[in-house]
């Protein structure tokens, strides 16, 4: 076996897999004050102006510019489409900028020195509450699991953090709100926290650090936390905009991806035959919403307008969330990167738990939540 590497400190811009350039200037630095927020101001009214006029361009440029007939399936697909694209890239350009700035107060390391030491439940929760502002991606599953490891976080605290760091995604969660609205949204995030919560404390509870792998046991050494330079305000402003340029980048096409689907949806299927596919009276449907959602790759941004669609062709609510978070806690890329770290039995016992919160989740939405 090769000898263990200290581990080194995870950037916390972007999605926090790689590592950012230093040394960046940007022409705030050359600002007053006065004039930033001068700026600012200016430019998020220019961004609302643009915001409220996507509407009526959308049915300008497609029942007027092209010329197709209102109510025809085309015409509602395009209409759904041009309306939906820049909305979701104007809202996430935003939401990424201003989580970019909030994620440098949250680096990985900071959050292992918070989490060190405290017992399950409290913990748990406080995993759960630091996953949804925290730097978390596939790809850095992996050095966040053994950065945990290393500091001494019990096993459950940590799965608490890896189920709502992807699971609540912010992104998801503020797209949520301008789609669908504050309810949806609320559910979204009280229901996330709270999978998370119980999944970790039951994995805690079962005692289960001997299916770890043994390179990554050894790795308990209890040696002191390497922790990143302070930050300026301008250092912070600048993370934003690495988020911005970083995250859309890698994002948009599953964004487009989505918002394509959710418009044949929109446009072509049927409302009824929605309903009884993933309505909320047949048993089977948040179960197969589920096994539907785990083999496929998409992420929060990508999969949100494929949930409007869905909620908009009268899919239960329940049925439609079960899809969506297995689609983004469940992905079997993110279930091959862990299998790293941890043996298939404690995948198996992650996948199960997980798993049957999101149907409790699912099948109690459907039965109260109309």
């Amino acid at each position: 076996m090769e000898p263990l590497q200290p581990l080194q400190p995870i950037q916390p811009a972007g999605c926090g897999c790689e590592k950012k350039p230093t040394g960046q200037t940007t022409s705030i630095k050359k600002l007053s004050k006065a004039q930033a927020w001068l700026l600012a101001t200016l430019g998020l009214g220019l961004w609302y102006l643009i915001y409220s006029q996507l509407l009526p361009f959308s049915h300008f440029f497609t029942y007027s510019l092209l010329g197709i007939n209102k109510g025809s399936h085309l015409g509602e697909s395009i209409q759904f489409f041009v309306y939906d694209t820049p909305k979701v890239m104007m809202l996430l350009t935003l939401v990424v900028f201003l989580i970019g700035v909030v994620r440098s107060f949250f680096t990985p390391e900071r959050t292992r020195r918070y989490l060190a030491g405290k017992k399950e439940f409290a913990g748990n929760m406080l995993a759960a509450l630091l996953g949804i502002i925290t730097p978390f991606c596939s790809c850095s599953a992996v050095p966040l699991f053994l950065g945990f490891v290393q500091a001494g976080v019990p096993l459950g605290v940590t799965f608490s953090f890896l189920i709502a760091a992807p699971m609540v995604n912010e992104v998801a969660l503020i797209l949520l709100y301008g789609l669908l609205g504050w309810k949806v949204a609320s559910i979204y995030l009280i229901s996330g926290l709270l999978i998370a919560i119980i999944a970790g404390w039951i994995i805690g509870r079962l005692k289960l650090e001997h299916w770890v792998e043994d390179w990554v046991q050894e790795m308990r050494t209890g040696q002191p936390l390497v922790l990143t330079k302070k930050l300026t305000w301008h250092d912070r402003v600048d993370m934003g905009w690495v988020a911005v340029k970083e995250i859309i980048g890698k994002v948009w096409l599953y964004v487009i991806a989505g918002i394509a689907v959710g418009a044949g949806i929109h446009g072509y299927v049927p409302e009824k035959v929605m309903a009884t596919v993933m309505g909320g009276d047949q048993w089977w449907s948040v179960p197969a919403a589920v096994l539907i959602g785990i083999p496929m790759y998409s992420n929060a941004a990508g999969i949100v307008p494929v949930l409007e669609a869905l909620l908009g062709k009268g899919a239960a609510l329940g049925t439609a969330l079960a899809f969506m978070m297995s689609v983004i806690a469940l992905s079997l890329p993110e279930m091959v990167i862990l299998r790293k770290v941890l043996k298939p039995k404690l995948i198996a016992v992650f996948v199960g738990v997980v798993g049957s919160g999101i149907l409790f989740t699912g099948y109690l939405f459907n039965q109260y939540i109309m």
